[in-house]
């Protein structure tokens, strides 16, 4: 039996701990999870859902424990440390 989306929400596909180091990364995740404040300067959304106003997510200080959720395409972290979960 499939588990869907919601096993997918729960980070169980696995995840990328990404840091300043790795500039921008691609691939697919649903979930962010900010460990580390951290800041974004590149953030980029998948066809199935795009988030219009993404770029207001862009060069803020995301706080330790922030969770974003979307379809997220390339993430690209200035500083911090962030798991993003597929």
């Amino acid at each position: 039996m499939s588990r869907g989306d919601s096993y997918q929400l729960q980070g169980q596909a696995g995840g990328d701990a990404l840091t300043s180091t790795e500039g921008s990364t691609t691939g697919k995740w649903r979930v962010i999870q900010v460990v580390n404040d951290a800041v974004f300067t590149d953030l980029v959304t998948g066809n199935n859902g795009p988030i219009s106003t993404i770029a207001n997510l862009e060069g803020i200080t995301h706080l330790a424990g922030t969770t974003l959720f979307g379809e997220f395409t390339t993430i690209h972290v200035a500083s911090g440390v962030v798991i993003a979960y597929k």
